[in-house]
């Protein structure tokens, strides 16, 4: 047990969510693998807070209290550094590296250490990659005066919409394959590819041919989309071989489109011949962000309007 005195410091006379990453990690290494809920309640437990600091909240309208919701931002950060694994819903489990940064660094393991990683160096060009895919929002003239206010709260929901999109990719990569190819399935039916009376097959893994999935456009398949789903590590990156085995597996079927998507990148190579091949790239960065638009593997947490004063009611 470590005294949270000891601890870096953040407001509410409790440790800060970074001065927290070594004790989950000494904590989560004791076993194999943790509840979600468990593992938060043992590193708590394990800093020995008094009670008047165990039970403090932001607000009387929060649920949670502030220290659940500081270790829970600790195993985030953790898991995008690949320190912590999630194998499956609420359940993890300390990696290889967490197992060495852990032996290494015990309680002092810093957030200079857990962002050096290059998985979380990759979280951080996938989040830029992101923003920059934003353009501003277009505004009504009406509304200028506000411009700032607005651009403000655009940019803040932008923020926690991205942040969504990258933890959700890294669910991802942890998922199994089988979960992936559904999933690449169920996306490109809610884009609408399967169209009104089409059908969407994924095939058996023992016998697909090299080819994941097979959207039919139409109830007679005269219309037909070729799937191939690759759930790999961002280190993973797709290369030409990989494009040059999907191109032979939709020759073999007389095929004239495809689209292959992973959970990583594509090298340039991989890039250039998918061009001459027809075949449509789907990244990681992209895939998140289609299934936040299309609303696979999340919900809407908040929904609400921006008003404006309708003049022609008071004319």
């Amino acid at each position: 047990m470590v005294k949270y005195s000891v601890l870096k410091q953040g407001n509410h006379g409790l440790p800060s969510w970074d001065g927290l990453l070594g004790p989950v990690m000494v904590t989560a290494i004791s076993k194999p693998r943790w509840d979600r809920r468990e593992l938060i309640a043992a590193v708590v437990a394990s800093i020995d807070l008094p009670d008047v600091l165990l039970k403090k909240k932001l607000s009387d309208e929060h649920t949670g209290t502030i220290i659940d919701d500081r270790v829970s931002w600790a195993m985030s950060e953790l898991t995008i550094a690949g320190l912590l694994n999630r194998p499956s819903r609420a359940v993890y489990e300390v990696t290889k590296l967490g197992e060495k940064l852990t032996a290494e660094h015990h309680i002092k393991l810093s957030t200079d250490i857990v962002r050096e990683q290059f998985s979380y160096k990759t979280h951080i060009r996938e989040l830029e990659q992101r923003r920059k895919s934003h353009s501003p929002v277009a505004l009504d003239d009406d509304l200028t005066t506000n411009v700032d206010e607005l651009e403000q709260i655009r940019s803040q929901i932008i923020d926690y919409n991205n942040r969504i999109a990258t933890e959700l990719l890294e669910r991802i990569r942890g998922a199994e394959p089988v979960f992936f190819e559904h999933l690449v399935a169920d996306l490109l039916t809610k884009m609408g590819y399967q169209g009104q009376d089409g059908s969407t097959i994924v095939t058996p893994p023992s016998n697909d041919g090299g080819i994941d999935g097979i959207i039919n456009q139409d109830p007679l398949g005269t219309s037909t989309v070729y799937l191939q789903a690759k759930r790999y590590q961002a280190s993973n990156i797709v290369q030409r071989p990989a494009i040059d085995t999907f191109f032979g597996a939709l020759s073999r079927v007389h095929a004239d489109r495809g689209v292959f998507i992973t959970t990583s990148s594509f090298s340039k190579s991989a890039k250039e011949t998918a061009k001459g091949f027809s075949i449509v790239l789907i990244d990681g960065v992209q895939l998140s962000d289609l299934m936040l638009r299309y609303h696979v593997g999340v919900q809407i947490r908040y929904h609400d309007e921006l008003l404006k004063i309708d003049e022609d009611y008071f004319e």
